[in-house]
């Protein structure tokens, strides 16, 4: 957990939205899916590492906490973005490139009660394997805790 205040605990968690068409509908490579998730990651801690949220994130390297969640498509990635932008909520669109199309985001760390409510409306991260099912693994989504 991170650090506590005066109201108690609370948990800083670093939320980042996956495209789901990539592996689903274009037949992505997984891993070429999860490199982008990393990139959005990385590129939102080094764009607000001075952040003093980002910096108890980092503290704490062996308790981070990150929520993978899924976008149905490019157009809903990008709809996210704007109003994260119009909210004021830090954060990365990672554009593939040379393709210039937008893969993923990430938001910097923040406490997860302050980023929850313009989260909810997204999904967590699940695979469906080649038969249109999904396995015990995709049930559970992708939470890292």
């Amino acid at each position: 957990m991170a650090a506590s205040g005066p109201g108690g605990s609370r948990r800083l968690v670093q939320y980042v939205v996956v495209r789901s068409d990539l592996v689903q509908q274009l037949a992505w490579p997984l891993g070429a899916v999860i490199a982008q998730a990393c990139h959005a990651a990385t590129a939102a801690i080094h764009l607000h590492y001075d952040d003093p949220d980002t910096q108890e994130y980092l503290a704490q390297l062996d308790a981070m906490h990150k929520v993978v969640l899924q976008a149905p498509d490019q157009s809903s990635l990008s709809d996210l973005s704007e109003v994260l932008r119009e909210k004021g909520v830090l954060h990365k669109l990672w554009v593939e490139q040379p393709e210039n199309a937008p893969t993923c985001l990430a938001l910097k760390p923040y406490p997860k009660q302050a980023v929850q409510s313009v989260m909810r409306p997204f999904k967590l991260f699940r695979l469906v394997n080649f038969l249109g099912e999904t396995t015990p693994e995709s049930r559970r989504g992708y939470r890292c805790d």
